[in-house]
């Protein structure tokens, strides 16, 4: 096994991966071997080597305009949110749409050390942001008459927490054959100097997730897209685990993608300003990207019309429909996606055995984006939603300026609220209250359970 393995690492330059290899154990030595040949050194060596290259798009970035929209406002769209909302419901009451959850993501920032998905977001209930999105499915589920199958995305270090976790909890609510757990690919870091892989351990190569864009290797290695089609699942109602108020399977946005014949559809707030922290979705010579706001050159992004709003105002949140289709036609191309790289701080063990934590980023990590896709979809478009009714990203602790618990939650009252007092209930202000999918999908089926005049002045789950 080592003459093996030692031939394939000479060849790339890594043959140091198996400078412990003598003093191991044979199950280190098996577990070892079996990482190693699941690494594409051939790729990580072309993408280390090509890091520094400008993303082709930043050259034509002056040409940047207005990507299809349809806006809040509803006054040039070419399709009425009535029509949008009829198609979207049609396709989820024939079966047709399923939903991708992204939730490979750990609670660290947080200071949770579980999978960020079930961290207990619920104003009131406390319950998980795996709680909270699933009953959606199944209030929709309910509403619509067919199953909406969720395929979650899960990586090396959630999957089994996860897995647990939906055990425990009889996957609340969804049945056996709607929910699919499968897991995420990995790359490995590598030493920023040198573009040598790096180990974590004597026995272990140091990896991480190959981020979100993983999802389409990972869709086809498990078998899941096997599994959509065979369902005849055709749309996928795509979200990342971190923001509670995605409304999954909402039918206007999914008929807004039908109507166009859109293979991937993605939803963007308006900026407030030019340097949101956001991806910019911007239209170059007919085809859709998304840049991350720290690519984007400050002078592009400060450019204004002549009613003083923002030319480049389309900023992403990570919701999208997307083709089954489109993702089957993508997965059978290997550069398809391209990968991004990130200096990182890495901890690695050195020539010597001993383990070192650096305190400067001493690494490169390489992943994927699915957003990058959106080039080479036909028909794409964005759908602006409301920033304060769909987008409380979870990213940092408490105390933070942004993105925190606290402000979640905060919204999610709001929202409950606003929702209460078109129902007709009064809610004593300063008072927290929440409601459970699976007792009110939305405003109008609110109204048909609280009576006129209904005081709240405690704070109250609806479920």
């Amino acid at each position: 096994m080592k003459e093996e393995l030692l031939a394939l690492l000479t060849e790339h330059g890594q043959e140091h991966l198996l400078a412990f290899w003598d003093e191991l154990e044979d199950t280190r030595r098996e577990s070892l071997a079996a990482e190693i040949r699941e690494i594409d050194f051939s790729t990580t060596r072309r993408v280390f080597e090509a890091r520094d290259e400008q993303v082709e798009v930043l050259k034509s970035i002056g040409r940047a305009v207005d990507p299809p929209a349809f806006r809040l406002d509803l006054r040039n769209n070419r399709f009425s949110l009535d029509r949008a909302r009829k198609r979207g419901a049609q396709a989820l009451a024939n079966g047709e749409v399923g939903v991708i959850l992204v939730a490979g993501g750990q609670g660290t920032r947080l200071g949770f050390d579980r999978p960020k998905g079930m961290f207990p977001i619920g104003p009131v209930s406390e319950n998980s942001l795996f709680q909270i999105h699933v009953e959606r499915i199944v209030a929709a589920r309910r509403r619509y008459g067919k199953p909406i199958p969720l395929c979650l995305m899960t990586s090396p270090a959630t999957d089994e927490k996860t897995r647990r976790f939906f055990d425990r909890h009889d996957r609340f609510g969804l049945r056996e054959d709607e929910l699919r757990i499968f897991q995420q690919g990995t790359m490995p870091a590598v030493d920023a100097q040198t573009g040598k892989v790096l180990l974590a351990r004597r026995d272990r190569v140091a990896q991480s997730p190959d981020g979100h864009g993983g999802l389409l290797r990972a869709l086809v290695a498990s078998g899941t897209l096997d599994y959509l089609e065979a369902r005849g699942i055709e749309s996928l109602f795509y979200l990342q685990i971190d923001n509670p108020l995605v409304d999954i399977c909402w039918p206007e946005f999914i008929g807004y993608h039908l109507l166009s014949e859109s293979e991937l559809s993605s939803q963007v707030i308006a900026k407030r300003t030019p340097s949101d922290r956001v991806g910019n979705v911007i239209q170059i010579d007919g085809r859709l990207w998304v840049i991350e706001y720290s690519d984007l050159p400050d002078k592009v992004s400060r450019r204004r019309r002549p009613d003083g709003s923002l030319e480049i105002w389309a900023g992403s949140i990570a919701v999208h429909v997307i083709d089954v289709g489109f993702l089957r036609r993508m997965s059978g191309s290997t550069d398809a996606l391209p990968f991004h790289v990130a200096d990182k701080k890495v901890a690695y063990v050195d020539s010597s055995g001993n383990r070192i934590q650096p305190e400067t980023p001493n690494a490169v990590k390489f992943e994927r984006f699915i957003f990058d896709l959106l080039p080479l979809a036909a028909n794409a478009i964005v759908v602006e939603v409301d920033r304060e009714r769909c987008f409380a990203p979870l990213k940092n602790a408490s105390g933070a300026a942004e993105d925190t618990p606290e402000l979640a939650r905060a919204q999610m009252v709001r929202l409950a609220t606003e929702r209460l007092h078109q129902a007709g209930a009064v809610v004593r202000p300063g008072v927290d209250v929440e409601i459970s999918p699976l007792y009110a999908l939305d405003a109008d089926e609110l109204k048909k359970k609280i009576n006129p005049g209904t005081y709240v002045d405690e704070k109250k789950y609806f479920h």
